[in-house]
């Protein structure tokens, strides 16, 4: 009996319809952010194999499970430090509400504080206006699972897609180390994590268990939270020797072409004065210094960033974020010293 072709279209139909489902499937997972479907992870999953000893079925399984989040995309392209003036940042930062909360968290936190300047050189009022700044002191740790947030930047997010993917590197290196599930550590839409808020390389490199208990928990306990920053400010230059900051006036608007060209301390205070800089009588002229320009509620004002507040920039690079952790931890004090002499 002569083939009619039927069986062979049905089956090549067959073949059609499964290979579109497959497809489908692909499609769905992709949406979903299954990342261990996409061929630049699987070489990612290679380099890590081959550089770091992990288990390939182990790094599939992370991968199968870590989910493209479109809201870190979005949230990271809009940070409040490139979106704000500083008369607004500041009213988010320098509150009656992180004021008080600083006050309250230094005082159930005193012993830690004082052992953390003994041993670090980091004033309290510091290292408390940090965590009031980055979670208002531990009530807002992140929503967003990390490992999604970090695979989400790492292959989605072309701008920074190289800084991420060795935060990623390091956030599993930290998993295998620190013995902690991938998918349960939460942090914010960048992957800082805890309550001063480490970005993984951070943790790796600067988190200290203080408290001795066997554990660097920056997640729950404040003790180790607070070690870590203080811990972090002095390994990256912090002296605590006089002021962070000084505001000052300009005699010759010329000198304006001066501000805002950077983080770096690429003048001398000297130098500064001989350009029509005032307010720099009590400096030495031989300080290292950064002239910024702040958009205020009362117009323009002139700040000049010394070595401290450069230090820090290195926790987040940002001239507003330096002052704002700075005005804070002032009033902080301030609010302190009122309440233990009253």
């Amino acid at each position: 009996m002569r083939s009619t072709g039927l069986g062979s279209l049905k089956g090549n139909s067959m073949k059609t319809t499964a290979a579109a489902l497959l497809v489908l499937v692909l499609l769905c997972i992709s949406a979903w952010g299954d990342y261990g479907a996409r061929p630049e992870v699987q070489d990612y999953i290679d380099d890590l194999v081959a550089d770091y000893g992990f288990g390939r079925e182990w790094l599939i399984g992370v991968f199968a499970g870590a989910k493209k989040n479109d809201k870190v995309i979005e949230r990271i392209s809009t940070p409040a430090e490139k979106v704000l003036a500083w008369r607004d940042y500041r009213k988010l930062f320098v509150t009656e509400k992180r004021i008080n909360g600083g006050v309250e968290f230094w005082r159930r936190n005193r012993a830690a504080l004082d052992a953390a300047q003994d041993e670090y050189g980091v004033a309290g009022e510091i290292v408390v206006a940090v965590l009031g700044v980055e979670t208002l002191y531990g009530r807002h740790r992140g929503s967003y699972r990390v490992i999604d947030a970090l695979a989400t930047l790492a292959f989605d997010y072309p701008p920074r897609s190289k800084f991420f993917k060795r935060e990623l590197t390091e956030f599993l290196l930290l998993a295998r180390e620190e013995d902690k599930d991938p998918f349960e550590p939460m942090g914010s839409y960048a992957g800082a994590m805890g309550y001063g808020q480490f970005i993984s390389s951070s943790y790796r490199s600067f988190a200290v268990d203080f408290d001795s208990d066997g554990q660097r928990d920056i997640w729950n306990n404040e003790t180790d939270a607070i070690g870590s920053v203080a811990n972090y400010f002095v390994r990256h230059g912090w002296r605590g020797e006089g002021q962070a900051a000084v505001k000052v006036t300009l005699r010759d608007q010329k000198a304006a072409e001066l501000a805002n060209a950077g983080l770096d301390l690429k003048h001398t205070v000297g130098e500064l004065r001989q350009r029509g800089i005032l307010g720099l009588d009590e400096l030495g002229a031989e300080k290292r210094a950064a002239l910024f320009r702040m958009e205020a509620e009362d117009g323009v004002e002139y700040w000049l960033g010394l070595h401290d507040f450069y230090v820090v920039t290195r926790y987040n690079r940002s001239s507003m974020y330096a002052l704002a952790v700075l005005q804070l931890s002032a009033a902080i004090r301030a609010r302190f010293e009122q309440a233990e002499s009253s």
